[in-house]
C-alpha cells in the first residue's frame, strides 16, 4: 500500500464542482486585481478567525513582512523569534533590516517558551514573534503579559494554525496581528500563493492595505513606498469554498492525530505533547526518534511517505552565516531537527492507510 504524505488533488475532487464554478464566477466578471471577491473572502476570512480585520496579500511571508513594517519594524530593531521555526519568520525580520532574536522552545510543544523570552529582550526589541507551529498554540497569556510589561507589539505567526484554539477563541487577534500563509499544502490551501493578515486593529489593517498596493490609496497616488502584495482573486474564491469545510477537514486530521496517540503510545517514539488549553489545528504530526533518517528510510521502503519539518534550524542555515551561529548555540532547536519527523495526516489519509503507519511504525522502532 502506497501512502502519500499529503495528497492535494484529493481536496480538489471532493469539492471540484464548487471550486471550479467559483473560479469561473471570477473569470466571467472580468475583474481579476482585489476587487468584490477579495473583499468578500477577507470579511469572511475575519469573522472565521474571530477578528475585526483581515487584508489578503501574495503570500505569508509577505504577510509577515507587511505586518512587521506597520508595526514600525526597521533597521536597527530586534524581533525575538522561535530558535526551532521555518525560515520565513526570520526572512521577514531580515527584510526589514531588523535581527531575529532566537529564543528556544518549549521541548514539549516546539512553540517558542515563555520563560526564556525576557532575558532575550534589549533596548532595541521592537516585536516578538511567536509561531503556532505543526498547528499547535503557542501559550500567547504570558508572551502577552510579557509583551506589555515592556512596551512590545506581538506578530503571531499562524500559517500552520488555521482554526486552531488558544483557550476556546481562536487564533486570529490574540496579539496585535497575526499573519497568515495559504500555500496549498496549509490546512486552508489555495492552488498557488496566498496569505492575509488578521488583526483587531483597524489602522494595522489600513497600513497593511496601503503597503500591499504599491503604497496607495488612489490610484496613481502613492503615500508610501510600498509593494505589490496582493491576494489574487481566483485564490480568494477557492479559500471561500474551502473555508467553508476547514472545521470538517481539522477534525479529519484530528480524529487522525487522535488515533496516533493510541496506537503509537508505548512504542517508543516521543509523540506531540497537547496543553489542556491547546486545541491543535494538526497541520502536522510530528514524532521524535534518536535514529530518525534510517527510521525514515524503513517506512519510505514500505511505501509510506514522510517528510522533515525541518531538517536545519534557521540559526545554521547559509543564510544566517553571518550571524556567526554555530552548532550547539540553540540544543533544543537542533536535536528537534535531527530527530523530528512527520506523518501523514492530510484531510484525505484514509482509515486503512493511518492503521498501516501504526503497524509499520509499531514493527519498525
Amino acid at each position: 500500500m502506497k501512502i502519500s504524505f499529503l495528497d492535494l488533488k484529493a481536496g480538489y475532487l471532493e469539492l471540484q464542482p464548487e471550486i471550479d464554478a467559483a473560479i469561473k464566477r471570477v473569470l466571467d466578471s472580468g475583474w481579476y486585481i482585489l476587487g468584490e471577491e477579495v473583499d468578500a473572502f477577507e470579511q469572511e476570512y475575519a469573522n472565521y478567525c474571530e477578528a475585526k480585520q483581515c487584508v489578503g496579500v501574495a503570500n505569508g511571508l509577505d504577510a509577515l513582512h507587511l505586518a512587521l513594517l506597520a508595526l514600525g519594524v526597521g533597521a536597527g530593531d530586534e524581533v525575538i523569534v522561535p530558535s526551532n521555526t521555518y525560515i520565513a519568520t526570520w526572512l521577514a525580520v531580515s527584510q526589514c533590516g531588523a535581527t531575529p532574536i532566537p529564543v528556544e522552545p518549549d521541548a514539549r510543544t516546539y512553540n517558542i517558551d515563555p520563560a526564556r523570552i525576557e532575558e532575550a529582550i534589549t533596548s532595541r526589541t521592537k516585536v516578538i514573534l511567536p509561531v503556532h507551529l505543526y498547528g499547535q498554540p503557542a501559550d500567547m497569556d504570558p508572551i502577552l503579559l510579557i509583551a506589555r510589561k515592556y512596551g512590545l507589539k506581538v506578530l503571531e505567526d499562524g500559517a500552520q494554525s488555521h482554526g486552531a484554539r488558544y483557550k476556546g477563541r481562536r487564533i486570529g487577534a490574540h496579539g496585535d496581528v497575526v499573519a497568515w500563509s495559504f500555500y496549498p499544502g496549509k490546512n486552508l490551501g489555495a492552488y498557488g500563493d496566498g496569505g492575509a493578515i488578521t488583526t483587531d486593529d483597524a489602522e494595522i489593517a489600513e497600513r497593511i492595505r496601503v503597503l500591499r498596493n504599491y503604497g496607495s490609496r488612489v490610484k496613481y497616488v502613492n503615500d508610501v513606498r510600498g509593494y505589490n502584495s496582493r491576494l489574487d482573486p481566483i485564490q480568494a474564491a477557492a479559500l471561500r469554498v474551502k473555508l467553508k469545510v476547514l472545521d470538517t477537514w481539522n477534525a479529519r486530521r484530528a480524529e487522525i492525530a487522535s488515533r496516533y496517540q493510541t496506537g503509537l503510545a508505548n512504542v517508543g517514539l516521543t509523540l506531540p505533547f497537547v496543553p489542556e488549553w491547546a486545541e491543535p489545528a494538526w497541520h502536522l504530526y510530528v514524532v521524535q526518534h534518536p535514529q530518525r533518517d534510517a527510521l525514515q528510510k524503513k517506512l519510505g521502503e514500505a511505501g509510506v511517505g514522510t517528510l522533515i519539518h525541518y531538517p536545519i534550524p534557521p540559526h545554521l542555515q547559509q543564510a544566517y552565516a553571518a550571524a556567526g551561529f554555530i552548532q550547539g548555540h540553540y540544543p533544543i532547536a537542533e536535536q528537534i531537527a535531527n530527530q523530528c519527523l512527520s506523518l501523514p495526516i492530510g484531510p484525505h489519509v484514509q482509515a486503512e492507510a493511518v492503521r498501516v503507519v501504526i503497524s509499520k511504525l509499531q514493527q519498525f522502532v
